[in-house]
């Protein structure tokens, strides 16, 4: 999978000594993979430990890992939440912060997370088949929320394109999804 490296928002606090990077592709027909890559100085970092996989509102809170995918010049959007602890959540908007709502998915995501030392890796198998009559090309916002011991978080993202960090943002959705595979 190809990974693009995810940037972090130059109002936040913290961030020095980490390197984030994400990608997305098609598994086939309306399923997606997206796997997030944190390097670098994770003891400053809070992991939240592994539990069950399950729906979990408020991932957001904590170190999280999410993807935003709209039709290409559509308002509506969906957001996808993955935790190191495999927790999950989705949501779905009718436009920008508007409506948002839980989103049935046809299946949980199949939440893989393996760590080393300085390296933890989050790879998610989504799938939207919600969205199977959305029009293809798909844009995408790849971005991550990383909590540290001090109680601060940083904001990563492939593209800010704000002054304050917002994942909502279509001009953050920077990656573009031309189709489904097999």
């Amino acid at each position: 999978m190809t990974e693009r490296a995810l940037t972090c928002h130059p109002a936040a606090a913290f961030g020095k000594g980490l390197e984030l990077s994400a990608g997305i592709e098609p598994v086939a027909g309306t399923r997606v993979r997206v796997s997030f890559r944190l390097r670098g100085e994770l003891g400053r970092v809070v992991l939240p430990a592994r539990t069950s996989s399950l729906r979990v509102d408020g991932l957001w809170e904590r170190t999280c890992f999410e993807a935003f995918i709209a039709s290409e010049g559509r308002a509506h959007y969906v957001e996808i939440n993955v935790s190191p602890s495999t927790e999950w959540a989705a949501y779905a908007f009718d436009g920008y912060r508007q409506a948002m709502r839980p989103l049935p998915l046809p299946r949980a995501p199949e939440i893989a997370v393996t760590e080393s030392p300085s390296e933890v890796r989050v790879t998610a198998d989504v799938d939207l088949g919600f969205i199977e009559d959305a029009p293809w090309p798909w844009c995408v916002g790849l971005s991550a929320v990383i909590a540290d011991r001090a109680g601060t978080r940083s904001y990563w993202a492939l593209r800010h394109p704000a002054a304050k960090p917002d994942f909502h943002d279509a001009g953050g959705f920077a990656w573009r999804l031309e189709g489904p595979v097999g």
